[in-house]
């Protein structure tokens, strides 16, 4: 396993896939757990050993409302951590903030202990980091890497360009 994905709430399970979507396509191996910081944290520790003894290399960790879940795992290892801010929406009901105090709850960690993050619910952009950072220790999945971007380069060349028709 590369990456370890952490999220606090079943209902981020829909959104978090999307992690998990890319690693696959990528071929990248990973495992996937829901553990709250606030309700299990001794769970969450004892996993997080684990996941490093099991040759975990970058975790993504999201979380909505106080979004303390990237956080406390950064702050518990020294691996890179990406987090997706999500949006906390309990069924017909958003808490009125979009997800802005997930996403500022993210990226104002304390000094010394950073957490990567993508936008919003961007949980695809969270392994897309993910793999860049693992291509710089495997050749293969820079290669992979480059292809990928080749080809979303040739697609965005055969869906615009210069003089087109509106």
């Amino acid at each position: 396993m590369k990456v370890a994905i952490f999220f606090g709430s079943k209902s981020d399970t829909e959104t978090m896939k999307k992690s998990a979507d890319v690693l696959k396509e990528f071929g990248v191996d990973y495992k996937a757990y829901i553990i709250s910081a606030h309700r299990a944290g001794e769970l969450l520790v004892k996993t997080i050993r684990q996941v490093e003894d099991e040759g975990c290399e970058v975790i993504i960790a999201g979380a909505g409302l106080s979004a303390a879940l990237p956080g406390v795992i950064a702050g518990h290892t020294v691996l890179p951590v990406v987090g997706v801010p999500l949006e906390c929406i309990n069924p017909g009901k958003s808490n009125g903030l979009g997800g802005m105090d997930a996403l500022l709850s993210v990226v104002q960690m304390p000094p010394q202990i950073p957490v990567a993050s993508v936008g919003i619910g961007n949980a695809k952009n969270a392994a897309y980091l993910a793999v860049e950072i693992l291509a710089v220790k495997y050749p293969e999945l820079k290669a992979k890497l480059i292809e990928f971007r080749k080809k979303l380069a040739q697609d965005a060349e055969s869906n615009g360009g210069l003089g087109v028709e509106l």
